[in-house]
């Protein structure tokens, strides 16, 4: 069978899912380490629907399939899967379905889903499972990408790894590994399974390029209280990366043997598994371990890693240094070419921005594909121009660009808008909503977090004819996904207050809508849950009625930010 173009791919498909008892197919974008960028072997998402976009995940049933992209991605997804059966959902509008709630919508009673637990996260196979349980249906693990993608696929990643040395870390592996097992101490755990390569590349100041514009090595490392194991491809590892290494105290093996190690582990530990960023494969095969007590915990190595040394903050400062010459430098080039009247395109500017960086002491490669976009181009969040389709500059209008460099001390990353001629006020207009758009993505990136429960949206709105309390469900459980309004909302602002709860401020044209955040607690019961909800609803819920069965998010979110907020005991002395 030919399968040289979606509609082929998807009916091979098909006819594997047929063959494998499989009723609905779930293909997320992921690798077995849950980056957000991903190795090009990884791209299955992109073979089977032709769509390139992040964030992503895509359903194919016997008869419909769909594709899930967030606000960054609708215009390119539109042009992208244009022909094809797929229909776009467009994450956070109005109607639209989570992936979770849509594959217990397609499945039949009884059904099976099918799905590859090595690229799929530990957190969305629990929100799926949740939501087939309604119809008794069974998630089955299985590899259909493998077995189909296997013409024209790009290898796994495994490029020359190094170890970055101490001067530009601060400390060495082995100091890292101490403070880990003292963090996993503290919160009752004995091992961790580190899977996410940029948390591990800074446990063991691993380097590679394993992934495009990233220094990362594809790796597992399985920390206790007396081990440190690499799992990594070994021929990549060169003598002197290997012996530092191991003078730090890590053993080697192969990258392929992470499970049947964890499979065969036969000393007693209790594992941290941050559920968020574990491999579905992974987890399970941890929890089949009788010796191995799993613990559900964010990664302790996110927040770590997030506090700089004084060697790092020294040596990133030199390394803006650098790089804010580079960017003068493209400025200055970019103003004088055109006042020369000089023909430049969006391809111009990311080769005049790659000869100022390249050029810089310690500069290794671009930190992402830079995004230069001009006019109309710009409102595509992540735009990037190519050789068939790219704009021509004019002396007027706005230039986008979105660039930034790894240098051996430091990353960068830098969005610039360039005014190529006078602005028009609704340009100027255009440009703030541009800008603040910007900044609510990255923070929906930081702020990936899966929960266990659904979100509880609580609301108190600002109509036409007064004001009146009521709720929702958010009910993929992810913090990222409370980080959308509606069609209506003119300006929306999120912000956690001192108490701890995420909080947002809509307007709209008829007042204010005032919305609070919170999940479930563990055991919550349902009856609980409707009565809550009936409160709610005829607007005589009271703040202890809501903490009863609910509890924070900012406890989450200020584990990415490092902030800290009262114990819940204690909020009820502190004013709002």
């Amino acid at each position: 069978m030919s399968m040289n173009t979606v509609p082929e791919r998807l009916a091979a498909l098909r006819a594997a899912m047929k063959a494998n008892g499989v009723d609905v197919y779930l293909i997320p974008v992921g690798d077995p380490h849950s980056s957000e960028y991903l190795p090009d072997h990884y791209t299955s998402l992109t073979y089977f629907s032709g769509f390139h976009g992040e964030n992503s995940n895509f359903v194919v049933t016997p008869t419909e399939s769909a594709v899930w992209a967030d606000g960054r991605y609708f215009v390119q997804a539109e042009k992208e899967i244009a022909g094809t059966e797929i229909q776009l959902m467009r994450m956070g509008e109005p109607g639209v379905p989570t992936v979770e709630e849509y594959c217990g919508k397609v499945l039949p009673e009884n059904g099976v889903l099918g799905l590859c637990g090595l690229t799929a996260s530990c957190g969305l196979v629990r929100g799926v499972q949740k939501e087939l349980d309604a119809k008794k249906g069974t998630i089955k693990t299985l590899n259909l990408e493998d077995e189909l993608w296997t013409e024209g696929r790009p290898a796994r990643p495994a490029t020359p790894a190094w170890i970055l040395p101490k001067e530009y870390a601060g400390f060495s592996p082995a100091e890292k590994l101490e403070r880990l097992r003292g963090k996993l101490k503290e919160l009752g755990c004995t091992a961790q399974l580190v899977g996410k390569l940029d948390n591990l590349a800074w446990l063991l100041n691993l380097r590679a390029m394993d992934i495009q514009c990233t220094p990362y090595a594809m790796s597992y490392c399985y920390v206790t209280p007396e081990r440190a194991v690499l799992f990594i491809n070994t021929a990549r590892l060169g003598a002197e990366a290997a012996a530092e290494l191991k003078a730090n105290g890590v053993e080697i093996q192969e990258y392929d043997d992470v499970l049947k190690f964890l499979a065969a582990e036969t000393e007693p530990q209790t594992v941290l598994a941050d559920p968020a960023s574990v491999n579905f494969a992974v987890y399970e095969t941890l929890q089949n371990n009788a010796a191995l007590t799993v613990k559900d915990e964010a990664d302790p190595l996110l927040p770590m890693k997030g506090v700089k040394n004084e060697v790092e903050l020294a040596h990133d400062r030199e390394a803006h240094l650098r790089d804010a010459v580079a960017m003068v430098r493209f400025q200055k080039e970019l103003e004088e070419r055109l006042a020369a009247g000089e023909e430049l395109t969006e391809l111009t500017v990311d080769e005049i921005l790659h000869k100022y960086r390249s050029a810089q002491d310690k500069f290794i490669v671009e930190s992402f594909g830079t995004i230069a976009a001009y006019g109309g181009n710009a409102a595509m969040m992540h735009y990037h121009a190519t050789e068939e389709d790219h704009a021509k500059l004019e002396r007027k209008g706005f230039l986008l660009v979105d660039s930034g460099a790894t240098y051996l001390d430091g990353t960068t990353d830098i969005t610039r808008t360039y005014p190529l001629g006078e602005l028009t006020e609704d340009e100027r207009m255009a440009l703030m909503y541009e800008i603040n758009n910007r900044y609510l993505d990255d923070e929906r990136v930081n702020l990936n977090i899966q929960l266990d429960q659904p979100i509880l949206v609580i609301a108190d709105l600002g109509l036409w004819n007064g004001r009146r309390t009521g709720y929702q469900e958010i009910s993929s459980g992810n913090i990222r996904d409370c980080l959308y309004s509606g069609r209506d909302i003119e300006y929306a602002t999120w912000y956690v207050d001192k108490l701890g709860d995420l909080r947002c401020d809509a307007i709209h044209h008829d007042g204010t809508n005032h919305l609070l955040y919170r999940t479930y607690k563990p055991g919550a019961r349902d009856s609980q849950i409707d009565l809550l909800k009936e409160k709610l609803y005829y607007g005589k819920a009271v703040r202890s009625d809501i903490t009863r069965i609910t509890r924070r998010l900012g406890d989450e979110i200020g584990k990415v930010y490092g902030w800290d907020f009262p114990k819940p005991r204690q909020a009820v002395s502190v004013e709002r």
